[in-house]
Protein backbone atom coordinates (compact mmCIF):
# COMPACT_ATOMS: atom_id res chain seq x y z
CA UNK A 1 0.00 0.00 0.00
CA UNK A 2 2.77 2.42 1.02
CA UNK A 3 4.90 1.51 -1.99
CA UNK A 4 1.95 1.96 -4.35
CA UNK A 5 1.29 5.43 -2.93
CA UNK A 6 4.96 6.39 -3.32
CA UNK A 7 5.09 5.11 -6.88
CA UNK A 8 2.17 7.33 -7.78
CA UNK A 9 4.31 10.32 -6.90
CA UNK A 10 6.76 9.50 -9.66
CA UNK A 11 9.65 7.28 -10.70
CA UNK A 12 12.55 6.95 -8.27
CA UNK A 13 16.11 7.90 -9.17
CA UNK A 14 18.45 6.50 -6.52
CA UNK A 15 22.07 7.65 -6.39
CA UNK A 16 24.52 5.41 -4.55
CA UNK A 17 27.88 6.47 -3.16
CA UNK A 18 29.64 3.08 -2.88
CA UNK A 19 31.37 1.86 0.26
CA UNK A 20 35.13 1.59 0.63
CA UNK A 21 35.95 -2.11 0.48
CA UNK A 22 39.11 -1.53 2.54
CA UNK A 23 39.56 0.37 5.81
CA UNK A 24 41.54 3.53 5.08
CA UNK A 25 42.32 6.96 6.47
CA UNK A 26 39.11 8.34 4.98
CA UNK A 27 36.89 5.80 6.74
CA UNK A 28 36.33 7.92 9.85
CA UNK A 29 35.65 11.29 8.19
CA UNK A 30 33.38 9.56 5.63
CA UNK A 31 31.01 8.67 8.47
CA UNK A 32 30.44 12.35 9.23
CA UNK A 33 30.27 13.79 5.71
CA UNK A 34 29.27 12.88 2.15
CA UNK A 35 30.36 13.55 -1.42
CA UNK A 36 29.14 16.85 -2.86
CA UNK A 37 28.94 15.82 -6.53
CA UNK A 38 26.19 13.18 -6.13
CA UNK A 39 24.20 15.54 -3.88
CA UNK A 40 24.32 18.27 -6.55
CA UNK A 41 23.21 15.88 -9.32
CA UNK A 42 20.41 14.63 -7.07
CA UNK A 43 19.32 18.19 -6.30
CA UNK A 44 18.99 19.03 -10.00
CA UNK A 45 17.26 15.73 -10.80
CA UNK A 46 14.77 16.29 -7.99
CA UNK A 47 13.40 19.32 -9.83
CA UNK A 48 12.35 17.16 -12.80
CA UNK A 49 8.61 16.59 -12.95
CA UNK A 50 7.56 12.97 -12.48
CA UNK A 51 10.70 11.91 -10.61
CA UNK A 52 11.65 11.40 -6.98
CA UNK A 53 15.28 11.26 -5.84
CA UNK A 54 17.22 9.80 -2.95
CA UNK A 55 20.91 9.40 -2.16
CA UNK A 56 22.39 6.41 -0.32
CA UNK A 57 25.91 7.00 0.98
CA UNK A 58 27.21 3.59 1.99
CA UNK A 59 30.06 5.13 3.99
CA UNK A 60 27.71 7.36 5.99
CA UNK A 61 24.91 4.88 6.49
CA UNK A 62 23.43 4.69 9.98
CA UNK A 63 19.99 3.14 10.46
CA UNK A 64 19.18 1.61 7.10
CA UNK A 65 18.92 -2.15 6.37
CA UNK A 66 22.24 -3.99 6.03
CA UNK A 67 23.25 -7.27 4.42
CA UNK A 68 25.49 -9.98 5.90
CA UNK A 69 28.64 -8.15 4.76
CA UNK A 70 27.59 -5.02 6.62
CA UNK A 71 26.87 -3.00 3.45
CA UNK A 72 23.58 -1.30 2.65
CA UNK A 73 21.04 -4.01 1.77
CA UNK A 74 19.88 -2.97 -1.68
CA UNK A 75 17.54 -5.94 -1.91
CA UNK A 76 15.50 -4.52 0.95
CA UNK A 77 15.85 -0.95 -0.32
CA UNK A 78 14.55 -2.01 -3.72
CA UNK A 79 11.67 -3.99 -2.27
CA UNK A 80 10.55 -1.13 -0.05
CA UNK A 81 11.08 1.66 -2.57
CA UNK A 82 11.80 0.41 -6.12
CA UNK A 83 14.14 2.58 -8.19
CA UNK A 84 13.66 2.93 -11.94
CA UNK A 85 17.17 4.34 -12.46
CA UNK A 86 20.24 4.06 -10.22
CA UNK A 87 23.15 6.47 -10.41
CA UNK A 88 26.56 5.17 -9.30
CA UNK A 89 29.24 7.58 -8.09
CA UNK A 90 32.64 6.57 -9.48
CA UNK A 91 34.87 9.32 -8.13
CA UNK A 92 37.30 6.88 -6.45
CA UNK A 93 39.00 3.98 -8.22
CA UNK A 94 39.15 2.04 -4.95
CA UNK A 95 35.32 1.71 -4.89
CA UNK A 96 34.89 0.40 -8.44
CA UNK A 97 34.52 -3.27 -7.46
CA UNK A 98 31.64 -2.30 -5.19
CA UNK A 99 30.18 -0.26 -8.06
CA UNK A 100 30.21 -3.29 -10.36
CA UNK A 101 28.66 -5.44 -7.64
CA UNK A 102 25.80 -2.95 -7.35
CA UNK A 103 25.47 -2.70 -11.13
CA UNK A 104 25.07 -6.48 -11.38
CA UNK A 105 22.41 -6.51 -8.65
CA UNK A 106 20.36 -3.79 -10.33
CA UNK A 107 20.85 -5.33 -13.79
CA UNK A 108 19.14 -8.46 -12.50
CA UNK A 109 16.29 -6.25 -11.26
CA UNK A 110 16.06 -4.68 -14.75
CA UNK A 111 16.95 -1.26 -13.38
CA UNK A 112 18.86 1.19 -15.61
CA UNK A 113 22.27 2.12 -14.17
CA UNK A 114 24.13 5.37 -14.87
CA UNK A 115 27.72 5.97 -13.76
CA UNK A 116 29.65 9.22 -13.45
CA UNK A 117 32.93 10.36 -11.92
CA UNK A 118 36.62 10.62 -12.75
CA UNK A 119 37.28 6.87 -12.97
CA UNK A 120 34.61 6.02 -15.53
CA UNK A 121 35.36 9.21 -17.42
CA UNK A 122 38.78 7.75 -18.25
CA UNK A 123 37.77 4.06 -18.43
CA UNK A 124 34.18 3.93 -19.73
CA UNK A 125 34.46 0.65 -21.64
CA UNK A 126 35.61 -1.23 -18.55
CA UNK A 127 32.44 -0.38 -16.60
CA UNK A 128 30.07 -0.68 -19.55
CA UNK A 129 31.25 -4.25 -20.01
CA UNK A 130 30.74 -4.87 -16.28
CA UNK A 131 27.02 -4.21 -16.63
CA UNK A 132 26.61 -0.43 -16.31
CA UNK A 133 24.17 0.90 -18.93
CA UNK A 134 25.33 4.50 -19.32
CA UNK A 135 28.53 6.41 -18.49
CA UNK A 136 28.15 10.18 -18.22
CA UNK A 137 31.03 12.63 -18.67
CA UNK A 138 31.71 16.04 -17.18
CA UNK A 139 29.24 17.94 -15.03
CA UNK A 140 26.32 15.62 -14.32
CA UNK A 141 23.98 18.53 -13.52
CA UNK A 142 24.07 19.62 -17.16
CA UNK A 143 22.60 16.40 -18.58
CA UNK A 144 20.82 14.51 -15.80
CA UNK A 145 17.31 15.86 -16.47
CA UNK A 146 17.57 15.17 -20.19
CA UNK A 147 19.00 11.69 -19.56
CA UNK A 148 16.22 10.72 -17.12
CA UNK A 149 13.60 12.00 -19.55
CA UNK A 150 15.05 9.93 -22.40
CA UNK A 151 15.15 6.81 -20.20
CA UNK A 152 11.56 7.37 -19.04
CA UNK A 153 10.30 7.72 -22.64
CA UNK A 154 12.53 4.84 -23.79
CA UNK A 155 14.02 6.97 -26.55
CA UNK A 156 17.46 6.63 -28.12
CA UNK A 157 20.36 7.40 -25.79
CA UNK A 158 22.20 8.91 -28.77
CA UNK A 159 20.13 12.05 -28.21
CA UNK A 160 21.97 12.83 -24.95
CA UNK A 161 25.35 14.60 -25.34
CA UNK A 162 28.30 13.58 -23.18
CA UNK A 163 27.56 9.90 -22.54
CA UNK A 164 28.74 6.44 -23.60
CA UNK A 165 26.73 3.23 -23.81
CA UNK A 166 26.93 -0.21 -25.41
CA UNK A 167 25.12 -0.92 -28.63
CA UNK A 168 25.43 -4.37 -30.18
CA UNK A 169 28.49 -5.00 -28.02
CA UNK A 170 30.26 -1.86 -29.18
CA UNK A 171 30.89 1.30 -27.14
CA UNK A 172 29.00 4.26 -28.56
CA UNK A 173 30.03 7.72 -27.39
CA UNK A 174 27.91 10.81 -27.94
CA UNK A 175 30.18 13.88 -28.12
CA UNK A 176 29.67 16.75 -25.69
CA UNK A 177 29.34 19.14 -28.63
CA UNK A 178 26.63 21.66 -28.00
CA UNK A 179 26.95 21.49 -24.22
CA UNK A 180 27.86 24.91 -22.90
CA UNK A 181 30.21 25.31 -19.96
CA UNK A 182 28.06 24.90 -16.87
CA UNK A 183 27.30 28.19 -15.13
CA UNK A 184 28.00 27.21 -11.54
CA UNK A 185 26.19 30.33 -10.28
CA UNK A 186 22.97 28.93 -11.74
CA UNK A 187 23.08 25.74 -9.67
CA UNK A 188 20.62 25.35 -6.80
CA UNK A 189 21.77 25.00 -3.21
CA UNK A 190 22.68 21.35 -2.40
CA UNK A 191 19.66 19.52 -0.98
CA UNK A 192 21.14 17.33 1.75
CA UNK A 193 17.60 16.34 2.71
CA UNK A 194 17.77 13.83 -0.17
CA UNK A 195 20.44 11.87 1.73
CA UNK A 196 18.79 8.91 3.48
CA UNK A 197 19.97 6.97 6.56
CA UNK A 198 22.91 9.36 7.05
CA UNK A 199 24.07 11.69 9.79
CA UNK A 200 25.86 14.80 8.59
CA UNK A 201 28.18 16.64 10.93
CA UNK A 202 30.36 18.26 8.27
CA UNK A 203 28.79 19.77 5.15
CA UNK A 204 30.73 19.58 1.87
CA UNK A 205 30.51 22.75 -0.20
CA UNK A 206 32.41 24.06 -3.20
CA UNK A 207 32.55 26.61 -5.99
CA UNK A 208 35.65 25.71 -8.06
CA UNK A 209 35.90 22.77 -10.47
CA UNK A 210 38.96 21.75 -12.44
CA UNK A 211 42.59 22.65 -11.80
CA UNK A 212 45.16 24.69 -13.72
CA UNK A 213 48.04 22.63 -12.33
CA UNK A 214 49.26 19.45 -13.99
CA UNK A 215 50.60 17.22 -11.21
CA UNK A 216 51.62 13.90 -12.75
CA UNK A 217 49.77 11.77 -10.18
CA UNK A 218 46.44 13.66 -10.26
CA UNK A 219 43.40 12.77 -12.40
CA UNK A 220 41.66 16.16 -12.02
CA UNK A 221 41.77 17.79 -15.43
CA UNK A 222 40.02 20.54 -17.31
CA UNK A 223 40.06 24.31 -17.39
CA UNK A 224 39.01 25.68 -13.99
CA UNK A 225 35.43 26.92 -13.73
CA UNK A 226 33.97 28.65 -10.69
CA UNK A 227 30.98 30.30 -9.12
CA UNK A 228 31.28 33.64 -7.37
CA UNK A 229 32.20 33.97 -3.72
CA UNK A 230 28.74 35.49 -3.21
CA UNK A 231 27.07 32.29 -4.48
CA UNK A 232 29.06 30.09 -2.09
CA UNK A 233 28.32 32.45 0.78
CA UNK A 234 24.60 32.26 0.04
CA UNK A 235 24.92 28.46 0.07
CA UNK A 236 26.55 28.57 3.51
CA UNK A 237 23.95 30.99 4.83
CA UNK A 238 21.12 28.78 3.56
CA UNK A 239 22.65 25.68 5.18
CA UNK A 240 23.12 27.50 8.48
CA UNK A 241 19.52 28.72 8.48
CA UNK A 242 17.80 25.62 7.11
CA UNK A 243 19.90 22.82 8.66
CA UNK A 244 21.75 24.43 11.55
CA UNK A 245 25.07 23.68 9.83
CA UNK A 246 28.21 24.99 11.52
CA UNK A 247 31.04 22.82 10.13
CA UNK A 248 31.99 22.88 6.46
CA UNK A 249 34.57 21.23 4.20
CA UNK A 250 35.33 23.22 1.04
CA UNK A 251 36.01 20.47 -1.49
CA UNK A 252 37.73 22.67 -4.11
CA UNK A 253 41.04 21.05 -5.04
CA UNK A 254 42.77 24.42 -4.85
CA UNK A 255 41.14 27.09 -2.70
CA UNK A 256 43.33 29.80 -4.22
CA UNK A 257 42.52 28.97 -7.87
CA UNK A 258 40.24 32.05 -8.02
CA UNK A 259 41.84 34.27 -5.39
CA UNK A 260 39.51 37.25 -5.70
CA UNK A 261 36.39 35.11 -5.38
CA UNK A 262 37.89 33.33 -2.37
CA UNK A 263 38.65 36.65 -0.67
CA UNK A 264 35.09 37.84 -1.37
CA UNK A 265 33.65 34.65 0.14
CA UNK A 266 35.63 34.82 3.37
CA UNK A 267 34.95 38.55 3.74
CA UNK A 268 31.21 37.88 3.52
CA UNK A 269 31.43 35.01 6.01
CA UNK A 270 33.43 37.01 8.58
CA UNK A 271 31.08 39.99 8.23
CA UNK A 272 27.99 37.81 8.83
CA UNK A 273 29.30 35.22 11.31
CA UNK A 274 32.71 36.36 12.50
CA UNK A 275 34.72 33.18 13.15
CA UNK A 276 31.84 31.18 14.66
CA UNK A 277 31.63 28.71 11.76
CA UNK A 278 34.32 26.07 11.23
CA UNK A 279 35.87 25.50 7.80
CA UNK A 280 38.36 22.91 6.54
CA UNK A 281 39.99 23.72 3.19
CA UNK A 282 42.44 22.25 0.68
CA UNK A 283 45.21 24.65 -0.30
CA UNK A 284 48.68 24.61 -1.81
CA UNK A 285 51.65 25.16 0.47
CA UNK A 286 52.98 28.21 -1.39
CA UNK A 287 49.76 30.07 -0.55
CA UNK A 288 51.69 30.96 2.61
CA UNK A 289 53.13 33.83 0.55
CA UNK A 290 49.63 35.36 0.35
CA UNK A 291 49.19 36.63 3.91
CA UNK A 292 46.12 38.66 2.90
CA UNK A 293 44.36 35.42 1.93
CA UNK A 294 45.46 33.65 5.13
CA UNK A 295 44.22 36.54 7.25
CA UNK A 296 40.83 36.44 5.51
CA UNK A 297 40.64 32.68 6.11
CA UNK A 298 41.43 33.05 9.81
CA UNK A 299 38.84 35.80 10.34
CA UNK A 300 36.17 33.66 8.66
CA UNK A 301 36.74 30.59 10.84
CA UNK A 302 39.06 28.36 8.82
CA UNK A 303 40.48 25.93 11.38
CA UNK A 304 42.20 23.22 9.35
CA UNK A 305 44.18 23.37 6.10
CA UNK A 306 44.86 20.20 4.11
CA UNK A 307 48.16 20.57 2.25
CA UNK A 308 49.63 18.19 -0.29
CA UNK A 309 53.32 18.30 0.61
CA UNK A 310 53.81 15.00 -1.25
CA UNK A 311 57.57 14.87 -0.60
CA UNK A 312 60.50 16.64 1.03
CA UNK A 313 62.95 15.50 -1.68
CA UNK A 314 63.59 17.86 -4.59
CA UNK A 315 64.00 15.13 -7.20
CA UNK A 316 60.56 13.75 -6.32
CA UNK A 317 58.91 17.19 -6.27
CA UNK A 318 60.31 17.84 -9.76
CA UNK A 319 59.13 14.43 -10.98
CA UNK A 320 55.63 15.08 -9.65
CA UNK A 321 55.52 18.52 -11.35
CA UNK A 322 54.61 20.15 -8.03
CA UNK A 323 56.02 23.49 -9.08
CA UNK A 324 58.21 24.16 -6.02
CA UNK A 325 61.27 22.79 -4.21
CA UNK A 326 61.86 21.85 -0.58
CA UNK A 327 63.95 24.90 0.35
CA UNK A 328 60.93 27.01 1.35
CA UNK A 329 58.61 24.28 2.65
CA UNK A 330 59.47 24.58 6.35
CA UNK A 331 59.29 28.38 6.18
CA UNK A 332 55.88 28.30 4.46
CA UNK A 333 54.57 25.79 7.00
CA UNK A 334 55.58 28.12 9.84
CA UNK A 335 53.49 30.89 8.27
CA UNK A 336 50.40 28.67 8.38
CA UNK A 337 51.16 27.84 12.03
CA UNK A 338 51.63 31.52 12.88
CA UNK A 339 48.10 32.17 11.65
CA UNK A 340 46.85 29.46 14.01
CA UNK A 341 45.77 26.85 11.44
CA UNK A 342 45.86 23.13 12.13
CA UNK A 343 47.80 21.50 9.30
CA UNK A 344 46.94 18.13 7.80
CA UNK A 345 49.94 17.12 5.69
CA UNK A 346 49.60 14.63 2.84
CA UNK A 347 52.69 12.76 1.63
CA UNK A 348 53.56 10.22 -1.08
CA UNK A 349 56.39 7.92 -0.06
CA UNK A 350 58.82 6.54 -2.66
CA UNK A 351 57.54 8.33 -5.76
CA UNK A 352 58.69 6.53 -8.98
CA UNK A 353 60.93 8.81 -11.02
CA UNK A 354 61.60 8.76 -14.74
CA UNK A 355 65.30 8.28 -14.02
CA UNK A 356 66.22 5.95 -11.17
CA UNK A 357 68.04 7.87 -8.45
CA UNK A 358 69.57 5.87 -5.59
CA UNK A 359 71.27 8.68 -3.68
CA UNK A 360 69.74 7.50 -0.41
CA UNK A 361 68.25 4.18 0.68
CA UNK A 362 64.57 3.57 1.38
CA UNK A 363 65.15 3.64 5.13
CA UNK A 364 67.07 6.90 4.80
CA UNK A 365 64.09 8.29 2.88
CA UNK A 366 61.85 7.24 5.76
CA UNK A 367 64.06 8.93 8.35
CA UNK A 368 64.31 12.04 6.17
CA UNK A 369 60.52 12.31 5.99
CA UNK A 370 60.17 11.80 9.76
CA UNK A 371 62.69 14.58 10.39
CA UNK A 372 60.81 16.85 8.00
CA UNK A 373 57.47 16.16 9.73
CA UNK A 374 59.06 16.93 13.11
CA UNK A 375 60.65 20.08 11.77
CA UNK A 376 57.40 21.33 10.25
CA UNK A 377 55.33 20.32 13.32
CA UNK A 378 52.54 19.09 11.06
CA UNK A 379 49.49 18.39 13.23
CA UNK A 380 48.19 15.31 11.39
CA UNK A 381 49.59 13.36 8.46
CA UNK A 382 48.74 10.73 5.92
CA UNK A 383 51.54 8.87 4.15
CA UNK A 384 50.49 7.00 1.03
CA UNK A 385 52.25 4.88 -1.52
CA UNK A 386 52.11 6.28 -5.07
CA UNK A 387 48.76 5.45 -6.70
CA UNK A 388 48.71 5.29 -10.53
CA UNK A 389 45.07 6.32 -10.92
CA UNK A 390 43.15 5.98 -14.15
CA UNK A 391 43.67 8.95 -16.44
CA UNK A 392 46.90 10.17 -14.85
CA UNK A 393 50.23 10.76 -16.54
CA UNK A 394 51.76 8.62 -13.80
CA UNK A 395 49.71 5.57 -14.78
CA UNK A 396 50.49 6.02 -18.48
CA UNK A 397 54.20 6.28 -17.76
CA UNK A 398 54.41 3.28 -15.41
CA UNK A 399 52.33 1.18 -17.80
CA UNK A 400 54.57 2.23 -20.69
CA UNK A 401 57.62 1.20 -18.64
CA UNK A 402 56.10 -2.24 -18.02
CA UNK A 403 56.02 -1.80 -14.22
CA UNK A 404 52.28 -1.69 -13.55
CA UNK A 405 50.84 -4.75 -11.80
CA UNK A 406 47.77 -6.06 -13.66
CA UNK A 407 44.38 -5.67 -12.01
CA UNK A 408 44.21 -9.44 -11.54
CA UNK A 409 47.13 -9.07 -9.10
CA UNK A 410 46.36 -5.64 -7.59
CA UNK A 411 42.65 -4.85 -8.13
CA UNK A 412 41.13 -1.37 -8.03
CA UNK A 413 40.08 -1.89 -4.40
CA UNK A 414 43.79 -1.64 -3.48
CA UNK A 415 44.11 1.79 -5.15
CA UNK A 416 43.62 3.72 -1.90
CA UNK A 417 47.26 4.49 -1.12
CA UNK A 418 47.68 1.58 1.30
CA UNK A 419 49.06 -0.92 -1.21
CA UNK A 420 51.77 -1.19 -3.85
CA UNK A 421 50.38 -1.02 -7.38
CA UNK A 422 53.59 -1.27 -9.42
CA UNK A 423 57.14 -2.66 -9.39
CA UNK A 424 59.43 -0.02 -7.78
CA UNK A 425 62.96 0.69 -8.96
CA UNK A 426 64.50 2.48 -5.99
CA UNK A 427 63.47 0.08 -3.21
CA UNK A 428 62.16 -3.42 -2.63
CA UNK A 429 58.49 -4.36 -2.65
CA UNK A 430 58.60 -4.93 1.09
CA UNK A 431 60.18 -1.53 1.74
CA UNK A 432 57.58 0.34 -0.31
CA UNK A 433 54.75 -1.62 1.32
CA UNK A 434 55.97 -1.50 4.93
CA UNK A 435 57.85 1.78 5.45
CA UNK A 436 54.90 4.17 4.99
CA UNK A 437 52.91 2.32 7.65
CA UNK A 438 55.94 2.49 9.95
CA UNK A 439 55.92 6.28 9.56
CA UNK A 440 52.21 6.37 10.33
CA UNK A 441 52.63 4.14 13.40
CA UNK A 442 55.48 6.35 14.59
CA UNK A 443 53.35 9.48 14.23
CA UNK A 444 50.08 8.02 15.55
CA UNK A 445 51.48 6.42 18.68
CA UNK A 446 49.61 4.70 21.50
CA UNK A 447 51.71 6.83 23.88
CA UNK A 448 49.44 9.78 23.07
CA UNK A 449 46.78 8.17 25.29
CA UNK A 450 49.04 8.71 28.33
CA UNK A 451 49.81 12.35 27.52
CA UNK A 452 46.14 13.40 27.21
CA UNK A 453 45.37 13.34 30.99
CA UNK A 454 48.84 14.72 31.75
CA UNK A 455 48.27 17.77 29.55
CA UNK A 456 44.81 18.18 31.03
CA UNK A 457 46.29 18.30 34.54
CA UNK A 458 48.98 20.85 33.68
CA UNK A 459 46.54 23.06 31.76
CA UNK A 460 46.49 25.97 34.30
CA UNK A 461 50.29 26.25 34.36
CA UNK A 462 50.71 25.67 30.61
CA UNK A 463 48.02 28.26 29.92
CA UNK A 464 49.90 30.90 31.93
CA UNK A 465 53.25 30.08 30.28
CA UNK A 466 52.35 29.39 26.63
CA UNK A 467 48.74 30.52 26.31
CA UNK A 468 45.51 28.82 25.27
CA UNK A 469 46.32 28.26 21.60
CA UNK A 470 49.58 26.35 22.16
CA UNK A 471 48.09 24.19 24.93
CA UNK A 472 44.92 23.42 22.96
CA UNK A 473 46.85 22.51 19.80
CA UNK A 474 48.98 19.95 21.67
CA UNK A 475 46.03 18.54 23.65
CA UNK A 476 43.83 18.26 20.54
CA UNK A 477 46.64 16.67 18.53
CA UNK A 478 47.19 13.99 21.19
CA UNK A 479 43.50 13.03 21.04
CA UNK A 480 43.58 12.98 17.24
CA UNK A 481 46.78 10.96 17.16
CA UNK A 482 45.43 8.33 19.49
CA UNK A 483 42.32 8.08 17.30
CA UNK A 484 44.65 7.64 14.33
CA UNK A 485 46.48 4.91 16.23
CA UNK A 486 43.22 2.99 16.74
CA UNK A 487 42.36 3.34 13.04
CA UNK A 488 45.78 2.00 12.02
CA UNK A 489 45.38 -0.94 14.38
CA UNK A 490 42.02 -1.73 12.76
CA UNK A 491 43.62 -1.61 9.32
CA UNK A 492 46.50 -3.87 10.37
CA UNK A 493 44.04 -6.51 11.58
CA UNK A 494 42.50 -6.68 8.11
CA UNK A 495 45.73 -6.27 6.15
CA UNK A 496 47.29 -9.62 5.23
CA UNK A 497 50.66 -8.14 4.37
CA UNK A 498 52.59 -11.36 4.09
CA UNK A 499 50.22 -13.04 1.63
CA UNK A 500 49.87 -9.81 -0.39
CA UNK A 501 53.63 -9.36 -0.62
CA UNK A 502 54.24 -13.01 -1.51
CA UNK A 503 51.77 -12.75 -4.37
CA UNK A 504 53.52 -9.62 -5.67
CA UNK A 505 56.99 -11.09 -5.27
CA UNK A 506 55.98 -14.25 -7.11
CA UNK A 507 54.54 -12.22 -9.96
CA UNK A 508 57.43 -9.75 -10.07
CA UNK A 509 59.88 -12.60 -10.71
CA UNK A 510 58.24 -13.24 -14.05
CA UNK A 511 59.93 -11.63 -17.07
CA UNK A 512 58.14 -8.48 -18.24
CA UNK A 513 57.67 -6.98 -21.67
CA UNK A 514 59.17 -3.50 -21.32
CA UNK A 515 58.75 -2.58 -24.98
CA UNK A 516 56.59 0.49 -25.56
CA UNK A 517 53.00 -0.37 -26.51
CA UNK A 518 52.10 -0.02 -30.17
Amino acid sequence: MENTEMNRKGLLFRIVIPAFKEINIFSRIAKTMSALGPIMVATVADKLSGWRVEVIDENNYRKGPRNKEGFADHKVLQEENPAAVVGLFCGLSSTMERVWQLAEFYRQKEVVTVAGGWHVRYQPEESLKKGIDVVAYGDGESIIQQLLGIIERKESLSMVPGISFLKEGQVKTVPQAGLETLDLNSLPFPNFGLLRYAELKVYPIGRIRGCSRHCEFCSVRGKPNWATGQHLFETVKWLVESRGASRFFIVDDRLEEDRNGTLDFFALVSEEYGSRLKFTVQIRLEAAKDTLLLDAMKKAGVRTVCIGYESCLNEELIGMKKGYLSSDMVKWTKVFHDFGFFIHGMFIFGYPLREVITVISAKERMESLKRFIRQCRVDTVQVFRPVPLAGTELRSRIEHEGKLFPLEIVPWSKYDGNYICYQPDNMTLQELQELPIKIMRWFYSSLNLATIPLKTLIFPLDYLIRGWQCWYRDWRNDITKYGGHLLIQRWLKHYKHQSFLKKLEKFSLKPKNTNPPH
